[in-house]
């Protein structure tokens, strides 16, 4: 077997940071899970912090090991592509990386790679912070023309959260329907669920038990913090996302080529793609690379995620135009004074404001965003002021999407996760 610097992405070395290969900075992180740093809870289903702001990314990018977006980076982006990079990059909200100079390395040379990314289905709906990875995985595939495989785990959501088999699947597809809205190009994207895929494509079980050959009980027990009350099947499952990042569990795309692979996904995924990075070597591929998106902040502030298992503390797709507007008057927690009078002299503070957090994602004119911040800021805009706006940005993108998910029939979906060669760039 050639030796890991030599396949870490088809023949680009790991690249030295702080005089420290990126391994070495892994090493240090790969048995790390629960508490990143003071109170905050970073892990694969828990994301909470005690500070208004949420979690503090700096000391999770040392934590994990990860590599942070940089500005030079950008600039790189920029100047392969040819393209500005997106305004979730440029922003900050897509914050983190591994051998993204991999990934544009291989571009430069003509070489191409594949992207993956995922959702566990457990509502019916994706609520508008599931919209985020989607939206930076549509722009990457538009914007390097690569074959893209979006894994639905309703096996974890079975495992986790008690769900009968046959609501996983179908919540599954109800879920890929929303994904498909956002206008994936069929040609370029296949999407498979854990549940019948495997029983489809033998390479993905075959490829599932290499990994579980290659973890042992104690290094998933550290990784992922399970314990000796764990049901068995969450113990296996890590291996089961994992799977996808090797590119042969899919021969009918990719043949028996051991191609590169981009994985965009949020920063609490990282553990899963951490073990993959330290098993796919030893098995002769690649190590993926990653993009970390920060936490789409709940309703009720920064402390917690939006999550799809709380009605009030997400926007989702289904919601109403009145139903948005309510939620956000509501429950988005402010980072406004007390009072009037207390705000216009001192202020509001735009970093824990969940509708300024809201427009972060959702506003695209970086002018506009800038002017709403520092009128924020100085107490010359108010919180209803803001919230206002929120609703008016975020309304219009709910709307679009529920219409272009009524076009979306079941059998323009089966053509998604249909087994089939995917057509691509190089």
């Amino acid at each position: 077997m050639a030796d890991t610097k030599e396949i870490v992405v088809e023949g680009v070395e790991a690249l030295t940071l702080n005089g420290k290969t990126e391994e070495a900075k892994e090493a240090g992180a790969a048995t790390t899970t629960g508490a990143a740093t003071d109170d905050d809870v970073v892990d694969p289903w828990t994301v909470t912090s005690t500070n208004d702001g949420g979690v503090d990314y700096e000391k999770l990018i040392k934590r994990f090991g990860s590599s942070k977006i940089d500005d030079e980076l950008i600039a790189r982006f920029e100047k392969i592509t040819g393209k500005p990079v997106h305004h979730l990059i440029k922003r900050g909200l897509f914050f983190s990386h591994r051998d993204l100079h991999s990934i544009l390395t291989l571009k430069e040379q003509g070489k191409s790679f594949y992207l993956y990314t995922g959702r566990g289905p457990s509502s019916g709906s994706l609520h508008v912070g599931h919209l985020v990875p989607f939206f930076i995985t549509k722009w990457l595939q538009d914007t390097f023309d690569v074959p893209l495989v979006i894994q639905l785990t309703d096996d974890e959501k079975v495992l986790w959260k008690d769900l009968k088999i046959e609501d996983a699947i179908k919540m599954g597809r109800e879920n890929a329907k929303d994904i498909v809205a956002l206008g994936f190009d069929v040609n370029k994207t296949f999407i498979f669920n854990n549940l019948e895929f495997m029983g489809k494509c033998p390479a993905m079980y075959q490829n599932i038990i290499r990994i579980q050959r290659c973890v042992t009980f104690n290094q998933v027990k550290g990784i992922f913090g399970f314990g000796d009350s764990d049901i068995i099947g969450k113990i296996g499952f890590p291996a089961a996302q994992a799977a996808p990042a090797l590119s042969s569990t899919f021969p009918f795309i990719f043949g028996n080529r051991k191609t590169a692979c981009l994985i965009p996904c949020a920063i609490d995924q990282d553990p899963y793609f951490r073990m993959t990075r330290d098993v796919a070597p030893r098995l002769g591929f690649p190590k993926c690379a990653l993009l970390h998106s920060t936490f789409f902040p709940a309703l009720q502030g920064a402390k917690t995620k939006m999550s799809a298992s709380d009605q009030n503390s997400a926007v989702f797709l289904t919601d109403t135009p009145k139903q948005i507007k309510n939620k956000i008057n509501k429950y988005a927690f402010s980072g406004g004074r007390t009072t009037v009078e207390e705000h216009r002299e001192f202020g509001g503070n735009p970093e824990v404001d969940v509708a300024y957090q809201l427009l972060r994602f959702f506003l695209e004119d970086d002018a506009k965003l800038e002017e709403v911040r520092v009128a924020y800021t100085k107490g010359e805009m108010l919180t209803g002021e803001i919230k206002k706006l929120a609703v008016e940005t975020l309304t219009p993108i709910v709307e679009q999407h529920q219409a272009a998910r009524k076009l979306i029939t079941d059998e323009m979906l089966d053509k998604y996760y249909e087994i089939r060669p995917l057509k691509f760039g190089s």
